[in-house]
């Protein structure tokens, strides 16, 4: 993934992609500001740490109430500031507000102590907060990206520190009120506006403890560099060119209704969505007229307008990158089965697409596709599917629909991947540990996992003292 930045000192802009127009300008903070917000968290840190499960919980379950009451509202934002069909908007909102539930549920359990076998002594393993976490967060999904990482962060006890992406500021701004509103302490959750170039030295500010990122490879490589330069926890979701398998055993007309759903979810613009559609032979042809069927019949167009199946893309960077790789794997020899160029309209539209022979070393072979493009490949075997599956510097995630069982337990096994779905979409659950493998980056975000990648996992070991004579006895 990638994102447009201003550069320092300009201003950051929140824009509809659907139209062009400009809905609102925000200067960046000045350093004096963020000095000012870096040592509120310090200060703060000890408040959330101090606080117990249950007063944790408390907020978590009235941030969640928020979100539940208000998910219209938050919809309509991000609509307007990425342009997300609506529908989904709002479900992003309720998914949202699900997480936020689910660690006020869990978190206690998920952090209670565990004993340890060791000798006589009192042995145990602790989990205690970091401090301030900075996250560094894309646009696609907006509020969930966001929730996703903040809501186990506070659970543990942790503060945050949120660079959003530099088009979506009103919902970074959202997001920062819906934390205050919940009842956490003042500065638990705080939001900077500031563009990328700035980032580096947030990043080694000694107030700042771990960095969590979610965006492109590139962007990845330099927060990895920097944190490491100073010895900091990260955790990075890189995106990924997630391969959807289907095996002649499937169920043809389901597999290429999810597939046609799990390629264009959020307009086409999820790190999880499946971007290479590798079919068995035997039943490639009839795939390929089911597929591109569904796709012929997607509404493009208003996403406020709750019939449209795909909006804009986000931002007119986004539309001519994936303009570019079409075009350039299209001069490499791919076959154009649908669609293939943008939308003559305003706003930063991209006709769904699918694309065939696609030849090793174009785009739709080795980079992400951030858009409603699909990639069609055939594979004799399970062997072969397999192969190209994991032919890739990506292993984010990964569909295989088969209803043989021992086909099913190859791909869980064999397949590169940090998730496997079977028969399924591939998708995230706040119960789920979410991450990757390769270049789709390290670490883990939700369930238990999720938890525990911000916390100082301390062994304790408890000798009982031992009673002393006294010479004078």
């Amino acid at each position: 993934m990638s994102e447009s930045q201003p550069s320092l000192g300009r201003e950051i802009v929140s824009r509809n992609p659907a139209t062009g127009e400009i809905l609102k300008r925000f200067q960046p903070h000045s350093d004096r500001e963020i000095e000012q917000r870096l040592q509120r968290a310090a200060e703060a840190f000890d408040a959330v740490r101090s606080l117990s499960f249950a007063e944790r919980a408390k907020y978590l379950k009235q941030a969640g109430a928020i979100l539940e009451k208000e998910k219209a509202a938050f919809g309509l934002l991000m609509t307007l500031e990425m342009g997300k069909p609506i529908r989904a908007a709002i479900q992003e909102a309720e998914k949202c507000a699900q997480g936020c539930f689910y660690y006020a549920e869990n978190g206690a359990r998920f952090l209670e102590e565990e004993p340890a076998s060791f000798g006589t002594s009192r042995s145990y393993v602790r989990y205690q907060p970091l401090g301030p976490v900075l996250a560094v967060m894309p646009w696609n999904f907006p509020f969930w990206q966001v929730f996703r990482f903040a809501a186990p962060a506070l659970t543990a006890g942790n503060v945050a520190l949120l660079k959003h992406a530099s088009n979506v500021p009103q919902c970074a701004l959202a997001i920062e009120n819906i934390f205050q509103r919940a009842g956490f302490p003042d500065s638990a959750f705080q939001t900077l506006l500031v563009g990328s170039g700035r980032v580096q030295k947030i990043i080694e500010d000694p107030r700042i403890r771990a960095v969590t990122l979610t965006g492109s490879v590139e962007a990845g490589t330099k927060v990895a560099s920097v944190a490491a330069g100073q010895i900091k926890k990260t955790v990075l979701e890189l995106g990924g060119s997630d391969p959807f398998i289907v095996m002649p055993s499937a169920n043809l007309p389901e597999a290429a209704a999810v597939a046609v759903q799990a390629r264009t979810i959020n307009n086409g613009q999820s790190c999880i969505a499946a971007k290479r559609f590798i079919v068995h032979r035997q039943v490639a042809c009839e795939f390929e007229k089911l597929f591109v069927k569904r796709i012929s019949e997607l509404r493009v167009g208003d996403p406020m307008d709750e019939s449209t199946d795909i909006g804009p893309l986000a931002t007119e960077e986004v539309l001519a990158g994936i303009e570019r790789q079409v075009d350039q794997t299209l001069k490499m020899g791919a076959k154009l089965l649908q669609g293939g160029k943008r939308i003559d309209s305003p706003g930063y539209f991209f006709a769904p697409t699918v694309l065939s022979e696609v030849p090793i070393g174009s785009p739709a072979y080795q980079d992400e596709l951030f858009g409603p493009v699909a990639s069609l490949f055939r594979a004799d075997g399970i062997e072969e599917a397999i192969r190209i599956a994991n032919d890739t510097r990506f292993g984010l995630g990964a569909s295989a629909w088969t209803k043989d069982e021992a086909q099913a337990a190859k791909f869980i096994e064999q397949l590169e991947s940090g998730l496997v779905f079977i028969n399924g979409m591939v998708a995230s659950h706040p119960a789920l540990p979410f991450g990757g493998i390769k270049q789709s980056g390290y670490g883990r975000e939700l369930g238990q996992h999720g938890l525990r990648e911000f916390v100082n996992i301390k062994t304790v070991v408890h000798n009982p003292l031992k009673a002393v004579s006294s010479a004078a006895e």
